[in-house]
């Protein structure tokens, strides 16, 4: 609880009154300064400074020049022309143009006479194959030639000599191996043959194929009757 304050001794003199604080605004302060500017140079407000134009330098007027009008040189130029040059201009252009005329049309004349020169002739009738027999011969049908030579085997073959090559290449080690000899020339037997090629050089026939000089070597190696 707050304890009240102690009366204070009554004031003997005039009692005191609030007082306004003015402060100048910025705006008068620039004025202010601009009303001393003003008194110290002696120049009244809104007044001007007077500046002296410069004078034209000399010789300007003799560097300046005269165009000549242009219509006067057209008007000479076009009293020029003698005359009688514009019907001379027209009657050549209709010379050229006639001559063209011409020429285009000789040439028409001289391309449909060629064309009736150059007509195909009409074709003759066909002749019947009861009156007249055709006069040329047909080949006789020849059997078709081993590249290789006669007895050469290929896969696709069958028969004893295929079976004769199959035991022949078992002889051989690790050429055919475990190979069937059911006379049938079949991929494993043409696989079989080319190794055989491959291995000792033979470069006379296709590869794979059964051919003359590959049965020679094949026979050199494998005499008949040796197991």
């Amino acid at each position: 609880m707050s304890t009240p304050s102690e009366p204070r001794p009554p004031h003997d003199g005039p009692a005191l009154e609030p007082i306004r604080v003015l402060r100048p605004r910025r705006t008068d302060a620039l004025a202010e300064l601009m009303r001393e500017f003003q008194q110290e140079t002696g120049r009244e407000p809104g007044g001007y400074e007077s500046v002296a134009l410069p004078g034209r330098p000399a010789g300007s007027e003799a560097l300046t020049q005269e165009i000549p009008p242009v219509a006067r040189e057209t008007r000479r130029r076009t009293d020029a022309v003698p005359p009688g040059a514009g019907l001379r201009r027209a009657a050549v252009a209709v010379a050229v143009l006639a001559a063209a005329v011409i020429g285009f049309g000789g040439a028409l004349l001289l391309r449909g006479e060629h064309k009736d020169d150059t007509a195909a002739p009409a074709p003759a009738p066909p002749r019947s194959a009861a009156s007249t027999p055709d006069p040329t011969p047909t080949p006789p049908t020849t059997a078709p030639v081993d590249p290789d030579g006669a007895g050469t085997l290929r896969e696709g073959a069958t028969g004893p000599e295929v079976t004769e090559l199959q035991q022949r290449l078992l002889r051989i080690p690790d050429v055919y191996r475990d190979g069937s000899t059911s006379g049938r020339y079949d991929p494993t037997l043409t696989a079989a043959v080319a190794r055989f090629q491959l291995w000792y050089g033979i470069r006379g026939d296709e590869t794979g194929v059964y051919g003359n000089d590959t049965r020679a070597a094949l026979e050199s190696r494998t005499p008949a009757g040796s197991s």
